[in-house]
């Protein structure tokens, strides 16, 4: 029998990949060949989805990208006998020794694309519950030390030292504590959440659950975004195989303590990307931005102290505690360690995600990895962490993606997410559509984010029409500095960073000098 594998991932599910299956198993059974399917989730080369492999002795061979009609080609090809010695034009040869993957440094997508995403056993046999078990046997404070040396930080916006967050939950004195996991991935060319959702659930629910045991929570929550159904049923399904195999609920691995984990759905706000709005949210309130301090460590969730974390970030800790924390620290450059997926979007030949060490540039990143701008023409600029992302132009590709080194361009890594534009985009139009974009996603709460996005793109659109534009220019300046300066979360606090970078680094496009 051979084993054949076909993503069940959303994205190789959107280009086809359950029709795919479909005409393979009609196939086989015509012909009388015995296969075993397994969907796992994508590699992350999307330009190949769907991708098939056949495992074989060799390794597993892929095949893509296959459309249906493909199919009976393959099998008269032989592909499930012939390896890498098949002749059919959608043989790629081994899967992990094609260039894309074998360059990257797989630490939290270890698993992704290998395993059956819902098979306890493929976990484990893949290194999955050994965190886990050794953190069962460290006291909590022991768990926060490890995971403070490994240098692992917050992978969103802030970047916060993932160990001082959970040390202060840790000593909070409080007879409930949370696990919350912020899965709103609502950031514009993100996409490693919900890759990892689908591909390796087991890998966030572990990591939770280290966490439970470090503060002394007893009930997480996974709030997921709703435009993501494929990862709340992969989420689900996965929780209830994982409790009952004795790795969630009242006696975790008998170890006499006890973890649940719940998944909620929200309703579709970005706003909710944001800690404490999501807070809001998971009450059953508006998701509003709430006033800090109190901090959310302390009073979080229904006023209890909260750990509250990414998706990435909780993925992260599993291997820590497997192989310690100096392993870890042991990827990366300066305060930035271990790894980070990037995801790789827009005007791109490859798009996909990388899992690199902090410290690769955009330029590997764009030409090794993106092949290039998909339409052949230079690459102008790259929106990098998101809507509130600054944009980075062709002279600043060459720092390295790392915490400090982006803050000192006026930039942010965020979340890992590259959005890539060719020469033919207006940056006056992006910087606009910014502004515009944190004028529909406010909460309200606070004056310069409410009023002061709708102010900036008034004026964005007098400086585009000639309207006294040098005048207008200092305003619109000085209306971000106000918004910098004064909103109360991020999404007013740093929606100017991509109107700001517009404007120093392309300045010709709103019909002025270029900043000095």
């Amino acid at each position: 029998m051979t084993r054949i594998y076909v993503p069940i991932d959303s994205s190789a599910l959107s280009l086809g990949a359950e029709r795919v299956a479909q005409a393979l198993q009609r196939e086989a059974e015509q012909r009388g060949a015995a296969i075993e399917m397994v969907r796992n989730g994508s590699r992350g080369m999307f330009w190949l989805e769907p991708l098939v492999e056949v495992e074989t002795p060799a390794g597993r061979v892929a095949f893509g990208p296959v459309r249906p009609q493909d199919v009976a080609a393959l099998f008269d090809a032989g592909f499930l006998t012939q390896g890498t010695d098949c002749q059919h034009p959608l043989c790629l040869g081994l899967t992990e020794e094609l260039p894309y993957l074998k360059k990257q440094e797989r630490l939290t997508f270890a698993r992704v694309g290998i395993i059956d995403p819902l098979s306890l056993d493929d976990y484990t046999a893949h290194g999955g519950y050994r965190g886990l078990r050794n953190a069962l046997a460290m006291a909590g404070a022991d768990i926060v030390r490890a995971v403070t040396d490994s240098g692992l930080r917050g992978r969103g916006g802030a970047a916060f030292p993932t160990g001082i967050k959970w040390n202060t939950v840790l000593n909070a004195q409080a007879a409930q504590k949370y696990i919350v996991c912020n899965a709103d991935e609502g950031d514009s060319g993100t996409f490693s959440d919900r890759m990892l959702m689908e591909g390796d659930p087991y890998c966030l629910i572990e990591g939770m659950t280290i966490a439970g045991l470090a503060v002394g929570a007893t009930q997480g929550y996974i709030y997921v975004r709703s435009e993501y159904p494929h990862s709340v049923k992969a989420l689900r399904a996965a929780i209830e195989r994982a409790r009952a195999g004795g790795y969630l609920g009242v006696d975790v691995l008998g170890s006499g303590h006890a973890f649940e984990l719940e998944v909620r759905m929200g309703a579709g706000a970005y706003i909710c990307g944001e800690e404490t709005s999501l807070l809001e949210s998971l009450e059953g309130k508006r998701g509003i931005v709430r006033f800090k301090p109190p901090l959310p460590a302390l009073q979080g969730l229904f006023g209890k102290p909260t750990v509250i974390n990414n998706v990435m970030t909780f993925a992260s800790v599993p291997i820590i505690l497997d192989k310690g924390a100096a392993f870890y620290q042991n990827y990366g450059m300066g305060r930035s360690r271990g790894t980070l997926p990037f995801q790789l979007t827009g005007n791109l030949k490859h798009g996909g995600l990388v899992e690199k060490a902090f410290g690769v540039t955009l330029r590997e990143l764009l030409y090794d990895y993106g092949g290039g701008s998909a339409s052949g023409r230079p690459i102008r600029a790259v929106q990098v962490g998101g809507p509130l992302g600054a944009y980075v132009p062709e002279s600043q590709f060459d720092v390295p993606l790392d915490y400090e080194a982006y803050a000192a361009i006026q930039a942010m890594v965020g979340h890992g997410g590259l959005v890539a534009f060719d020469d033919t985009v207006d940056m006056a139009h992006m910087a606009r559509y910014a502004m515009e974009f944190c004028a529909a996603e406010s909460c309200g709460k606070c004056t310069p984010c409410r009023i002061g996005s709708t102010r900036g793109v008034e004026v964005i659109d007098r400086i585009v029409a000639d309207e006294e534009r040098e005048k207008n220019v200092v305003l619109l300046r000085s209306l971000c500095d106000t918004m910098l300066a004064g909103s109360l979360c991020a999404l007013g606090g740093m929606a100017p960073f991509p109107v700001l970078s517009a404007l120093n680094h392309f300045a010709e496009d709103f019909g002025t000098e270029r900043a000095a």
